[in-house]
């Protein structure tokens, strides 16, 4: 396999998980005002902080974080490359350019689903429509996935493509909890801490794990439970150590695999021996920063591997 072909579907499966997840935080954040008392409302800076793009975003809007703002920066906005339109664009152009080695109909999905998007984005971007406009789009990328899961050859190419998702994957479920976890909400002189379930599940719900959560724990949901279960739960597909495991197990597959097998099972290491439960929100905060630095470290060994280049920082 050609070595541009491998990249195009890395980042193929890269930037679908990454439309879908954006998707689907915007979503719960408007939804979570239905659960708050009367007269708070959700942040939306923590948003912008979860996809990376603060600097992007107060250069171009200064200290504006209105939930109108905030929705078309993550949403539309073509000139943030995070956004969720960026994201089924640069997802559409590598389905494009490898179209021999993906199924027909995931091309034409694809084709779909970001002309959707583009064409309806004024709906989505209205009180009324936003719902269904997100909801078609994380049900297309998820449609997607499936079919390229169950029509796609088994072979290195989809081992690549696996790699990248569960990659994105994994990044962007320990960025929600660590941006949510430390402000989701403003200071309310009331207190919200009554309130404090309902934001971790929030935390949950932005991963669509919230059932799960109660049938694996069977408690209630708490700070220490949900930790415990995003980061390091083997059988929950957004759990960071599960991940983690999907990509180990492409790697097997995968020839000159040594150094980013060693980082990725390093990342496994340092996630299971680490009582995240116990830790402090600044503890947990540089815990999650040391995280991310080693998914960069991994990314940048598999693109020194098997793409011939030097890696350049993910959009």
């Amino acid at each position: 396999m050609l070595s541009r072909v491998a990249e195009n579907l890395y980042w193929l499966g890269r930037y679908i998980e990454r439309a879908e997840n954006t998707a689907r935080m915007v979503n719960v954040n408007a939804n979570l005002l239905l659960d708050l008392p009367k007269g708070t409302t959700p942040e939306w800076q923590p948003l912008v902080a979860i996809t990376g793009a603060e600097a992007l975003y107060a250069e171009r809007f200064g200290t504006t974080c209105d939930e109108r703002t905030v929705l078309k920066f993550l949403v539309a906005d073509t000139a943030n490359p995070c956004s969720m339109l960026s994201s089924l664009s640069f997802a559409r152009e590598n389905a494009r350019t490898i179209r021999d080695f993906v199924p027909r109909e995931a091309w034409e999905l694809m084709n779909e689903l970001f002309l959707f998007s583009r064409d309806n984005v004024s709906a989505g971007l209205s009180k009324r429509g936003r719902y269904a406009y997100l909801k078609h789009i994380i049900l297309g990328t998820q449609t997607l996935a499936g079919m390229l899961a169950g029509t796609m050859n088994n072979d290195a190419g989809y081992d690549f493509l696996r790699v990248g998702r569960n990659l994105e994957r994994a990044d962007m479920t320990i960025r929600i909890v660590d941006v949510r976890s430390a402000s989701l909400l403003p200071d309310d002189p009331r207190g919200l801490r009554p309130f404090e379930n309902i934001l971790w599940m929030s935390v949950l719900k932005s991963l669509t794990a919230y059932q799960m959560y109660r049938r694996k724990m069977q408690v209630r949901v708490g700070r220490d439970d949900v930790l415990g279960f995003l980061f390091k739960d083997p059988d929950f597909p957004r759990a960071f150590f599960h991940c983690l495991s999907v990509v180990e197990h492409s790697l097997w597959r995968l020839p000159r695999n040594d150094v980013p097998l060693r980082a990725t099972t390093r990342l496994q290491r340092t996630v299971q021996g680490t009582d995240v439960a116990a830790m402090t929100q600044g503890e947990l905060h540089e815990f999650i920063d040391q995280l991310e630095l080693g998914l960069g470290h991994l990314n940048n060994e598999i693109s020194r591997t098997y793409f011939l280049i030097e890696p350049a920082s993910a959009a």
